[in-house]
């Protein structure tokens, strides 16, 4: 019985919806840490030295972000090929377009990019944060992160891709915080106003983290 109540779909369904409010949450601070990149390079480089050598941040924060991100993409991917085998034979005709959004169709599309840009992020700055602290073992400077920021953002290649991966992030967003709400049971009168909060929210934050590749790309 108890192993059949965690493999349960609606168990996944609303372990994967506060996941994904973690992620949103998540989202949220990171945008704001990064966007003092475009204000102040001195107040980044603070901020970024602070959190890359805090050991709350680095040892426990960090892993669980990781575990947390692994596993919301995880449990999507699971609960896309459940619905498929519980549809196994395809319609002739099927008007899914005119009952559903692009976003909520093709989560499993966005949410496979966005977990590919997830890599080429942690590629492009906390492997090299690795290296810089615990392989090579360089002194601690306060002043660097703002200069290997803008120098990432100097190949047109990676900032398209990462532009397209906001995009993408974007159309995610956009159904996923209503799915999160629907999945924990958020249904109240309060529902509407966190919709349409989650819609401004899927739009300004992709946005935000666009703005900023295309700022140090042209102007950083």
């Amino acid at each position: 019985m108890a192993r059949q109540f965690l493999n349960s779909s609606i168990i996944r369904k609303v372990v994967m919806g506060l996941s994904g409010f973690f992620l949103i949450s998540f989202l949220t601070l990171h945008v704001s840490l990064n966007f003092t990149s475009v204000i102040s390079k001195d107040l980044f480089n603070q901020i970024s030295h602070f959190m890359g050598y805090n050991p709350l941040v680095q040892y426990i924060g960090q892993p669980i972000l990781i575990v947390g991100l692994v596993f919301h993409f995880v449990t999507g991917f699971i609960l896309e090929i459940q619905n498929r085998r519980a549809r196994p034979i395809s319609y002739a005709y099927n008007a899914s377009s005119a009952n559903s959004s692009w976003s909520s169709r093709n989560m499993i599309i966005s949410g496979a990019v966005i977990l590919a840009y997830f890599c080429l992020h942690w590629y492009d700055f906390w492997f090299q944060e690795l290296n810089y602290k615990f392989i090579e073992v360089n002194v601690p400077n306060e002043t660097r992160y703002y200069e290997e920021l803008v120098h990432k953002f100097q190949n047109p290649i990676r900032v398209f891709l990462y532009c397209c991966a906001f995009v993408l992030l974007g159309f995610h967003l956009w159904h996923g915080f209503y799915s999160s709400m629907q999945s924990v049971g958020f249904n109240n009168k309060y529902g509407r106003a966190f919709t349409k909060f989650g819609k401004y929210f899927a739009i300004v934050v992709p946005c935000c983290f666009i703005f900023i590749a295309l700022f140090h790309h042209f102007i950083g």
